[in-house]
């Protein structure tokens, strides 16, 4: 087959010939992801209208027609799996530390170890108190969950303080905004830390030097975090070999921990909030987008368009991001914005490394677009800041003050 008519057949004319003209310009390519495919991939592929499904192509009715249409749209992409009904809760310990009233708690799905979570409230508190799901971030460490933003003793493990350190200026944020007045919970998802993958049940050939370490072996979670980014790749062709996708499991497991929190006598159920880091910004994401129970959503680093991750950042990130096939009817941030017009805080970091800032001011303004069209622009805002990754005080305090403002008292909880 002559090398044009198979370069058509395998790309379509349109793309054969937007590939042809990028090699044949003179203008040299720039740098992106997948080199010469870049520009076709982006531009003729993906392309720049609105997705099939946007609410920016003007072809819906009303809000909620949009909303009702994509949502079941996007979950029969993310393919949930059934991780069997709210579970039943096993209360393992019990402590006072710094001057919150602190549960230890455990329950078993239907898939893999039990999870383990923490229940945070200020000591003395009976409620009912707003609500906080807080979702841990992902950072490259599977062997830490809760304890990346919880903090139950006065001496905790060295990693936990590392982690602390280096992405939330010396803080576990859940400590700070349970003592705020609000009930926390705080859980292991799949794959982390009680919900991780142990090297000690895959097989040898994917091993890759992995061991399962103690928590005071530093070596050894390096080594198995090490272990468990190389097994990234092969977790998502297991998922997508049985049918699902990685969202469609910690989605549920996530809407799981939220059913257990709303089920506490403690919280009130209808002031309810979610917020997350990174990874837990991603989850937020997913969980905020899809499950109406979440009131006020609060996404931290991590935001930015599906154009962004093709052509420049998706080395930087975690398979749990994709959904295959979604892109052609959403883009990344019409995902949180499923939930317009429900109060919504994203904030960014110009210099994140993670994302690209056109990209990020870019996605600012599909998500304006979509609040604007739901007539609920006061109900959302982005927020920029100096700096890298991280969820540092100063961006702590202006999410703090978010939920306040939404959550907190019997006016803010009508809204």
């Amino acid at each position: 087959m002559k090398p044009l008519l198979s370069t058509c057949l395998l790309l379509g004319f349109g793309g054969a010939l937007a590939l042809m003209q990028a090699q044949s310009s003179g203008e040299p390519i720039r740098p992106n992801m997948v080199g010469a495919y870049g520009p076709w991939l982006a531009d003729q592929v993906l392309g720049h209208a609105p997705g099939r499904l946007s609410l920016r192509t003007g072809r819906w009715r009303s809000v909620e027609e949009w909303r009702r249409t994509a949502r079941r749209r996007l979950l029969e992409l993310l393919a949930p799996v059934d991780l069997g009904p709210a579970p039943k809760v096993t209360v393992t310990g019990r402590a006072v530390y710094d001057g919150l009233e602190i549960e230890f708690l455990t329950w078993q799905l239907a898939a893999g170890p039990p999870t383990e979570a923490v229940f945070l409230k200020p000591a003395g508190a009976r409620g009912p108190l707003p609500g906080i799901l807080a979702l841990h971030d992902h950072a490259g460490n599977k062997f830490l969950g809760w304890r990346k933003i919880a903090r139950t003793e006065e001496n905790p493990w060295e990693i936990q303080r590392r982690h602390w350190d280096r992405y939330y200026e010396g803080l576990a944020w859940a400590n700070e905004i349970a003592k705020r007045g609000y009930a926390v919970l705080v859980h292991d998802t799949f794959p982390f830390a009680s919900r991780r993958v142990f090297v000690k049940d895959v097989a040898p050939q994917v091993k890759a030097g992995g061991v399962d370490p103690e928590p005071h072996d530093l070596e050894g979670i390096a080594k198995y975090n090490a272990f468990a980014a190389a097994h990234e790749h092969i977790m998502a062709k297991s998922l997508f070999s049985a049918g699902t996708t990685w969202p469609g499991v910690y989605l549920v497991e996530d809407q799981r921990a939220l059913d257990v929190l709303c089920a506490r006598p403690e919280v009130d159920a209808a002031r309810v909030g979610c917020a997350g880091l990174s990874g837990g910004g991603m989850r937020t994401c997913f969980l905020a987008g899809l499950d109406d129970r979440i009131k006020a959503a609060v996404a931290v680093g991590f935001m930015t368009t599906w154009r962004d991750f093709l052509l420049d950042k998706c080395f930087t990130h975690t398979w749990m991001t994709y959904v295959p096939l979604l892109p052609r009817d959403l883009d990344f941030p019409e995902i949180l914005a499923l939930r317009a017009p429900a109060p919504t805080l994203v904030l960014n970091c110009r210099q994140d490394a993670l994302f690209t800032l056109s990209e990020m001011e870019r996605a600012d303004r599909i998500m304006k677009e979509i609040f604007d069209r739901a007539k609920a622009g006061d109900r959302y805002r982005t927020n920029f800041y100096e700096g890298g990754h991280k969820f540092d005080r100063a961006m702590q305090a202006d999410a703090f003050d978010f939920f306040d403002r939404f959550l907190k008292g019997e006016k803010s909880a009508s809204r």
